[in-house]
């Protein structure tokens, strides 16, 4: 009698999991990178033009969800566009490096059993999120870099293109200013805290989380780097823990800002620590990280979905181009800090 009676208990206790599980709310968040975002630096079509790329990515992702798919499948939707479009620095508009060409890296976690893949300082990888998700999924690796990353893309069968497919007229006239700044103070580490070296040459990434009708939550990052960037530099995007993080336990988290500060504080770690460990709500462990790093002269933002399916976005700078939508909601889209 006693064991039936363990038996009917597990069996409710499963079908409970189960349920729960089944109800999930679905929901996803993306950003196109923070920094100086200004109304009055920007027109009105260019406003136009980013807040239609965002609505256009967010919806993607949600459709996904909506439909049943998988977290994995709808950020990987989601950054896919942001990575095409030469509005944002990853993909096609991926910023240039002190030598003129472009590196980029990217990144994807899915929460449940914490598998992860990662890419850096790949050159002809059209889109490089869809290389790190084959890292994850097709090798027994994390991190790939450089030439081993794209061997293993044509092994994969992905999509190659020129170093050239990346240019773009803007990401150009950034690189030409910045070249001429360091002619003025050549020692590139002092000159990133100097103000002749605007923030936005610091920053810039795509970035999506999400949760689906199982309760998988997942994250994915992709970006052009630092313009001006030399020596193989790696910002946070591609790192585990510093840019990209999902944990089923506490949250999932996709960064953007000047990636060494969020590498040294491991942002996007330690944002799902303290909701795991400490037991805060996912938004205000991302709040309390943010003004840290802030003090420390860490500028960016992050974006967070919890266990439970809230969704939010955290910022110390002026602005950073986001969007999110939650089940039976409309896309909400925004670009400056107020």
């Amino acid at each position: 009698m006693k064991h039936k009676t363990l038996a009917f208990i597990a069996a409710n206790l499963l079908w409970l999991s189960q349920a729960q599980a089944a109800s999930a709310p679905v929901g996803i968040v993306i950003h196109g990178g923070a920094g100086t975002i200004s109304r009055d630096s920007m027109t009105p079509a260019q406003q136009k033009a980013y807040e239609s790329t965002l609505k256009h990515a967010v919806d993607q992702g949600y459709e996904v969800l909506a439909q049943g798919g998988s977290s994995l499948d709808a950020v990987s939707a989601a950054v896919v566009i942001l990575e095409d479009s030469p509005l944002f620095n990853a993909g096609k508009g991926a910023v240039y490096t002190y030598d003129g060409t472009h590196e980029l890296d990217a990144a994807i976690m899915r929460g449940d059993n914490r598998a992860a893949g990662a890419v850096a300082g790949v050159k002809t990888v059209k889109n490089p999120i869809k290389l790190a998700r084959a890292v994850m999924e097709h090798s027994e690796h994390v991190l790939l870099t450089g030439a081993g990353a794209e061997q293993f893309a044509k092994v994969q069968q992905l999509e190659l293109v020129d170093n050239s497919y990346f240019d773009t007229e803007f990401r150009y006239q950034a690189l030409q200013k910045a070249l001429k700044a360091l002619t003025k103070t050549p020692h590139q580490a002092n000159l990133r805290l100097s103000p002749l070296f605007p923030l936005e040459w610091n920053v810039g990434t795509v970035g999506a989380v999400a949760i689906d009708k199982n309760g998988l939550l997942s994250a994915a990052t992709s970006t052009g780097g630092m313009t001006a960037k030399r020596f193989g530099r790696v910002g946070d995007a591609p790192l585990i823990g510093a840019g990209t993080f999902a944990d089923n336990h506490s949250c999932a988290v996709s960064a953007t800002g000047h990636g060494e500060f969020f590498i040294r504080y491991q942002v996007a770690g330690d944002i799902c620590a303290r909701v795991r460990y400490q037991g805060k709500k996912a938004a205000v462990a991302a709040d309390e990280v943010m003004q840290e790093l802030k003090e420390v002269g860490g500028l960016g933002g992050v974006i967070v979905v919890d266990q439970k399916g809230a969704l939010s976005w955290h910022l110390n700078t002026e602005g950073m181009y986001r969007a999110k939508r939650e089940q039976g909601k409309d896309a909400e889209i925004a670009i400056f800090k107020d």
